[in-house]
């Protein structure tokens, strides 16, 4: 055991003595290793980052909440044309579905709206996501007030010219002012803002911070409906417990009633639930973590050719060495492990190197989006370790071996 112990850590010796001798071409070595560890631990960082911060959005969210509408959420078989033809989801299906459903913890009918100018005095603030949506939103969003109220059932019924701010959208048009109780102009009507929203940071698609919530019913008043005019859709929350299944064809089943669809005829909707939302997320990060592997394992690859390359030209430079030590007695595994260690303390260094660049990376993003942290997980450092020790090895082998055979009479009058 203490003769291994020995040899291993003369080989060690060798190695370090080998690279301190050779810094440039050690550098470049290392460079390539570290391009690649760079490259691969930075796409499954940001893929990672991508998926805890979506995720973490729709954490409020009732996974079971389903979105009755005209569009399918993610992929569906059914062709576009016919999907084109289905009928708008309207506002008297909302009240027919809040009538007819049980063990509904909330629900609210949203129509699908642009995006919107809004006025105070002389301050424009552009390009708002105004959602003209019933009250019932405030509890499927779980959302907080952080100044005034938000628009009661009432006001949502009669369609009431209010309007509930994001915090960003407050902020931007109103700056230090108090904006409850002041009068804005949206969709060149005035309306009164009754209320502030808590922030929440990014989300998916426009940050709630940056929207504005009005009564549908207020804009219905001079948006076009029906077929031609703007989609909405009506969003259940089901009552925590219900059996999600029974409860999705209880939907379907009174909808095609109400819709007066015959037993052969085709659904013409589609339930949405958020579950299926984030199963089509979760496919879309699996292929983004293909795409990056693919992508920077061409990178980590070119580092590993770089290492294999380098250790053979060193075999070649120190044959009259390799030769003197087998000569004085230097067995073959202490020449393979001299080798192979070099090589894996070249790729070690590297991929240390590149996880340092990754995490300085991830600092200076969370730091510049704000909202958006960009994570470096441990399992990601530790693959960052191995890989690296893997590609050291894998890279280190051949040459090694090569190394280790060659014959001590040889290798000193080829190298002298």
């Amino acid at each position: 055991m203490l003769l291994y112990l020995r040899l291993f850590k003369e080989s060690f010796s060798f190695a370090i003595s080998a690279l301190a001798n050779n810094k440039l071409r050690t550098f470049l070595s290392l460079l390539g290793v570290t391009i690649g560890i760079f490259s691969i631990i930075a796409v499954l960082a940001a893929v990672d980052s991508l998926d805890k911060n979506i995720k973490g959005q729709l954490e409020g969210l009732d996974k079971n909440t389903m979105y009755v509408t005209k569009y399918s959420f993610g992929p569906t078989t059914i062709p576009r044309w016919q999907r084109e033809n289905y009928p708008q989801t309207e506002y008297e299906d909302f009240i027919f579905l809040q009538k007819s459903l049980d063990e509904v913890d909330a629900m609210a009918y949203i129509i699908f709206g642009g995006q919107e100018n809004i006025k105070y005095e002389g301050k424009i603030v552009t390009g708002v996501s105004v959602n003209p949506v019933s009250e019932g939103i405030y509890d499927i969003e779980n959302m907080k007030i952080v100044a005034g109220r938000f628009y009661t059932e009432s006001e949502s019924v009669s369609g009431a010219p209010v309007i509930v701010l994001g915090s960003a959208t407050a902020e931007n048009l109103f700056e230090k002012i108090n904006p409850i109780g002041k009068e804005i102009r949206v969709f060149g009507r005035k309306l009164t803002v009754i209320g502030v929203l808590k922030k929440v940071g990014s989300g998916i698609g426009d940050s709630p911070d940056e929207k504005a919530y009005v009564p549908a019913n207020f804009v219905r008043r001079f948006k076009n409906g029906g077929s031609e005019g703007l989609p909405g859709a009506v969003i259940i929350r089901p009552n925590e417990g219900v059996d999600i299944s029974a409860f999705e064809q209880i939907v379907k089943q009174k909808y095609r009633a109400f819709r007066g669809l015959k037993a052969d005829e085709p659904d013409n909707f589609f339930v949405n639930k958020l579950s299926g939302l984030t199963d089509v997320i979760d496919s879309i990060i699996s292929v983004l973590n293909s795409a990056g592997w693919l992508i920077s394992g061409f990178s980590l690859l070119v580092g590993g050719f770089g290492i294999a390359n380098i250790m053979f030209v060193s075999v070649k430079e120190r044959t009259n060495l390799i030769g003197i030590q087998k000569s004085l007695g230097a067995k073959n595994k202490f020449i393979l492990f001299q080798f192979l260690f070099e090589a894996v303390i070249l790729a070690i260094i590297g991929g240390v190197v590149g996880l340092i660049l990754v995490f300085i990376v991830a600092k200076i993003v969370s730091q510049l989006t704000g909202d958006f942290e960009f994570v470096l997980s441990m399992y990601n450092m530790f693959l960052g370790f191995v890989l690296s020790t893997f590609i050291g090895v894998v890279s280190g082998v051949i040459p090694a071996i090569s190394a280790s055979k060659l014959d001590p009479v040889e290798a000193i009058r080829t190298g002298m």
